[in-house]
């Protein structure tokens, strides 16, 4: 087996070093950082790593990274396609189509305004821009939902929109086709009508207030301001026609800033883990409490199908979790840091073993469902705690900001891992939601135990796996081997295509 060179295991920190940055860093102010002070240190390590690093920076794109960071790598890929080789550039389409695929629609919109903008127009961009339309499941709600953005789509991929408004390909300087959806988004008004019932209601909203409710909520919120419709008739009558998530951003609004009831006809148990923490944390502690029965329920469930076949595996857990002041996050991350260590906690609790696992809040609470974010970090002595369970894994969820007193938890973990347990009975890894824009990394609690950036709770196992490469005794090609199999799992389920 080849022997590790430094040089090998100094890129292995700086792969590292990016996709920790990747999976928490959005360029948005943090608690300790201003929005600048992100970007900037993204725009680094963007830069950085694709012109270094340039197979792993596209591998990213198979890992849990956040959406904005997916959507960078995509459009430095293709903005740089000259830097790649003809089979990077397979690897790199494969990847991309199917990073489009999992996006939502409109950051995918946004990506083609700004290749657009930027003059990155090859012929492998059109395809992907061509492929990624054409499998959109109606095009006419796209051409209503997301005008512009599928106006500039198609003028920059010359894409040729037919009746269905599929993908025809061709050639009218992307001024539309023959079927009324060119006629919708390029020529309005030159068709009386329209057979598409959402474009002819478009059509129909300015003067007529019975074809708003045809339209999807965030068009038909415009058209109901121009006739004074009065604000909670209007979110009645669309109802039926609103997702989960509207259905709780309108509840929060009519609600006011302090809520006290959960919205009806909304199902919580089906909500991702971490978005019904945060929603959790969202209300007052007097109506968490009035609902404790109906949110713990949610939330288990939620952490249950989090964890799938990892259920009830892990043995004995023991979790220390961050509630201190900092955890309020910023105010564009309102409440991130703390829901994602409540996430955290219901999930732990359905990996660990039945009736195995202990969590420890910094905060001393016993209570998750009632956590704020209040007081200092006393890390070491909630590890130390934790540690005397004996736990199988010790799961640290903080940012890594140990101040009462500075240091202490680091200095435990050395002498735990050098004199009380050299032979790593107990695994411990440290996951952090927050990105450190001065270190270009999230801050780790000691050097010698793995950390992983963390955004969502559902990706925790997936994070403990790659975690185990930041402790710096696994170099480049063990890293390799092991993105290589995320990219391969991750591109086959949809083979969609290969645009290059």
């Amino acid at each position: 087996m080849p022997t590790e060179t430094f040089a090998d295991l100094v890129a292995a920190e700086d792969v590292l070093l990016f996709v920790n940055a990747a999976i928490t860093a959005t360029g948005q102010r943090e608690f300790r950082s201003q929005a600048d002070r992100q970007q900037l240190s993204l725009d680094f390590l963007h830069e950085y790593v694709r012109v270094n690093y340039r197979r792993v920076y596209a591998a990213s794109l198979a890992l849990d990274i956040n959406d904005h960071n997916a959507v960078r790598i995509v459009h430095g890929l293709l903005e740089h396609a000259a830097e790649a080789t003809a089979e990077e550039k397979r690897t790199e389409g494969r990847l991309i189509a199917a990073r489009l695929a999992k996006l939502p629609p409109q950051r995918v919109y946004r990506l083609f305004r700004g290749l657009r903008a930027a003059k990155v127009n090859n012929r492998r961009t059109r395809a992907i821009m061509r492929d990624w339309l054409a499998a959109r499941p109606d095009p006419a709600h796209d051409a209503v939902k997301y005008r512009s953005g599928l106006k500039n789509a198609a003028r920059h991929a010359h894409l040729r929109l037919g009746e269905s408004g599929g993908g025809g390909h061709g050639g009218d300087g992307g001024r539309g086709g023959d079927g009324e959806l060119g006629d919708f988004l390029f020529r309005p008004g030159k068709l009386p009508r329209y057979r598409h019932r959402l474009l002819d209601a478009w059509r129909r909203a300015p003067y007529e207030q019975g074809a708003v409710d045809e339209l999807p909520f965030t068009v038909a919120e415009g058209f109901a301001a121009r006739h004074g419709m009065k604000r909670e008739a209007f979110l009645e009558r669309m109802a039926p026609r609103m997702t989960r998530l509207e259905r709780l951003r309108t509840q929060r609004q009519r609600g006011a800033a302090s809520p006290s009831e959960l919205p009806s006809g909304v199902d919580l148990t089906v909500m991702p883990l971490t978005r019904l923490a945060l929603y959790v944390l969202s209300f007052p502690a007097e109506p968490r409490r009035r609902h404790r029965e109906e949110l713990t329920s949610a939330l288990r469930t939620a952490a249950g199908r989090a964890a799938g076949p990892h259920a009830g595996s892990w043995g004995r857990v023991a979790a220390v979790l961050d509630d201190s002041y900092s955890s309020s996050g910023s105010g564009e991350k309102r409440r991130r840091p703390l829901a994602v260590a409540l996430a955290c906690d219901f999930l732990l609790a359905a990996l660990a073993a039945p009736g195995a696992y202990t969590s420890l809040w910094t905060s001393g609470t016993d209570d998750p469902l009632l956590v704020r974010p209040w007081g200092p970090t006393p890390l070491g002595s909630r590890v130390l705690d934790a540690l005397e369970y004996g736990p199988d894994r010790l799961v640290i969820v903080s940012d890594g900001w140990d101040n009462a007193p500075a240091g202490l938890a680091g200095e435990v973990l050395r002498v735990w891992r050098s004199r009380l347990d050299p032979d790593r009975r107990t695994a411990v890894v440290h996951v952090n939601p927050v990105y450190d824009a001065d270190g270009f990394d999230v801050r780790r609690v000691s050097p010698s135990v793995p950390t992983a950036g963390i955004r969502d709770a559902e990706d925790l196992p997936a994070l403990v796996e790659i975690a185990r490469f930041s402790e710096g005794r696994t170099g480049l090609a063990a890293l390799h081997t092991y993105l290589d199999r995320q990219v391969a799992r991750f591109v086959a389920p949809g083979q969609a295509g290969d645009p290059r």
